[in-house]
C-alpha cells in the first residue's frame, strides 16, 4: 500500500485542511510530516469551527488514527492544549500519536526567535515566535531534545539545564528567558498528559502500510515557504514540499502513491519576502475581506494578489504533482474580471521563479472574464458558469496536471468534483 500526499504549492494558507478533512473518510490515518505550531489549519463543519495547530486535520472525522511525524517540532504545552481542547469537543484523543523522533520545541527556543526577530529590525523574515527555527537549528546542530528522551526523566533534566547553560551568554542579554527550574519543572509536569501518545514513529508507519493500511499524508506551510526550495531567507526552517514527507517520516520515494497539490484560486501570503503578483489597490483589499485572510495562528492580515502560475508551475516541478485541488474560486465571484500572472519579466527578459525578488520584476496578465453567480451548492465542475469553468480550465492549463476538485466555500461539503 502507498501512501498519498496532500500539500500546499503557494505560500500556505492555501485551505489544506478543509481538502484533508474531506479527503481522509477514505484513509486509516493521517499524519504530518513537518513544521509546528507555527501552522494553522481551519476546520469548518456545519456550525463547528475548529482551528488546529498540530494535531493533523483529520480529527473531525471518526475513521483516521493522527500521527505526527519525526520530522516537526512540537511544543509540548501547545500539543496539551490542543489534545485538552479536543477532548474537551469530544474527539477520541488516544488516536492521537507523535514519533519518538520528534523534536520539543522548549520556551526558550520561542524567546529566542522573538529575540532574533527584534534584532533583525527592518530585515525581519515575518516568523510567527513561536520557537520553530531555533528548534530546528538545535536539531541541526545535535543538541535538540527527541519527544523519544522524554521518558528519561533525569537525562533529560540534565539536558535542558546544559542547554541553558551553555548558551547563558546568548541568553543573558535577553528580557524575558525563562528559568532553568521552571522550564524543567514545567516539562516534567507535562509528562504524563504527553508519554501516552509517543510512539516509535518508522514502525508505526512501516506497520500500518505493511498491513495494507492507507495513509494520508498532511503538509504545512506550503511549497514556496521551502527551507532549501522556497523564497530563502524569507522561508519557514522545514522542507514543506513533498521529497519533505519521506524525510519527515521514515519511507522512502518508492512508499508514495498520489501528490495532490493544494492552491487558491489566487495568491496569499503572511509576512515578508517575494510576492510578484501582489496586489496594492481595491481588489487586493477586497479579496483579503471577502477571504477572511487573516493568519489562522497569527491573525496577521495576507498580502493578497493574483494567481501566480509561474510560481505554480515551479511548485508542481518541485513536487511531482499528479492532481491538483483549487480553493476559494468562490472569492472571486462579483470581480469584473480576473487575472491569472503567466510570466515575469526583468531586465527586458523573460525570466523564472528564481528571480521573483529581483528589484524592478514585471509581471505577464492574461486576464478573464469574471463571474456573480452563486456557486456554493455546485458539486461538479462541468456545472460551474461558464466564465468560472472557463477560468479553472486556464488554471489547469497552467498547473499542466489534472484539477480533481475545486472548494466553493469553507464548509466540508462546499467541494465540486471532475
Amino acid at each position: 500500500m502507498k501512501a498519498d500526499i496532500v500539500l500546499g504549492i503557494q505560500w500556505g494558507d492555501e485551505g489544506k485542511g478543509r481538502v484533508v478533512d474531506a479527503y481522509c473518510t477514505d484513509y486509516d490515518v493521517v499524519a504530518r510530516f513537518g513544521g509546528g505550531d507555527n501552522a494553522g489549519h481551519t476546520l469548518v463543519v456545519g456550525t463547528q469551527k475548529l482551528a488546529l495547530r498540530i494535531v493533523p486535520s483529520g480529527v473531525l472525522q471518526e475513521r483516521p488514527e493522527l500521527f505526527i511525524g519525526g520530522g516537526t517540532v512540537v511544543s509540548l504545552e501547545g500539543f496539551v492544549a490542543e489534545l485538552e481542547m479536543l477532548a474537551g469537543i469530544g474527539v477520541d484523543i488516544s488516536r492521537v500519536k507523535i514519533s519518538d523522533r520528534a523534536h520539543v520545541v522548549f520556551p526558550y527556543h520561542a524567546a529566542l526567535d522573538r529575540a532574533n526577530e527584534t534584532a533583525r529590525g527592518d530585515a525581519a523574515i515575518g516568523t510567527t515566535g513561536r520557537g520553530i527555527g531555533p528548534a530546528y537549528t538545535d536539531k541541526a546542530a545535535r543538541s535538540g531534545i527527541t519527544f523519544g528522551e522524554l521518558h528519561r526523566r533525569e537525562a533529560l533534566a540534565d539536558k535542558i539545564r546544559y542547554n541553558l547553560i551553555s548558551r547563558a551568554s546568548v541568553y543573558a542579554a535577553m528580557d524575558s528567558m525563562p528559568r532553568e527550574e521552571d522550564v524543567v519543572g514545567k516539562t516534567l509536569g507535562l509528562l504524563p498528559r504527553i508519554l501516552p501518545h509517543v510512539v516509535d514513529g518508522v514502525s508505526y508507519v512501516h506497520g500500518k502500510l505493511e498491513s495494507g493500511r492507507r495513509i494520508l499524508i498532511e503538509g504545512a506551510q506550503g511549497t514556496l515557504l521551502d527551507v532549501g526550495y522556497g523564497t530563502y531567507p524569507y522561508v519557514t526552517s522545514s522542507h514543506t514540499i513533498a521529497g519533505g514527507a519521506c524525510t519527515g517520516l521514515g519511507i522512502g520515494p518508492t512508499a508514495i502513491g498520489r501528490v495532490v497539490g493544494i492552491a487558491k484560486a489566487y495568491c496569499t501570503r503572511v509576512g515578508a519576502g517575494p510576492f510578484p503578483s501582489e496586489l496594492f489597490d481595491d481588489v487586493g483589499a477586497a479579496l483579503r475581506e471577502r477571504g477572511a485572510e487573516f493568519g489562522t495562528v497569527t491573525g496577521r492580515p495576507r498580502r493578497c494578489g493574483w494567481f501566480d502560475a509561474v510560481a505554480a508551475r515551479y511548485a508542481v516541478r518541485v513536487n511531482g504533482l499528479t492532481s491538483a485541488v483549487i480553493t476559494k474560486l468562490d472569492v472571486l465571484s462579483g470581480l469584473d474580471r480576473v487575472a491569472i500572472v503567466t510570466g515575469y519579466r526583468s531586465r527586458g527578459r523573460e525570466v523564472g521563479f528564481e528571480a521573483a525578488g529581483d528589484a524592478g520584476l514585471t509581471q505577464e496578465l492574461t486576464w478573464y472574464d469574471g463571474w456573480s453567480d452563486d456557486l456554493s451548492a455546485i458539486r461538479k465542475i462541468d456545472d460551474l458558469p461558464g466564465p468560472a469553468r472557463r477560468y479553472v480550465d486556464a488554471l489547469e492549463a497552467a498547473l499542466a496536471v489534472p484539477i480533481e476538485a475545486v472548494s466553493l466555500g469553507p464548509e466540508r461539503a462546499s467541494l465540486a468534483v471532475r
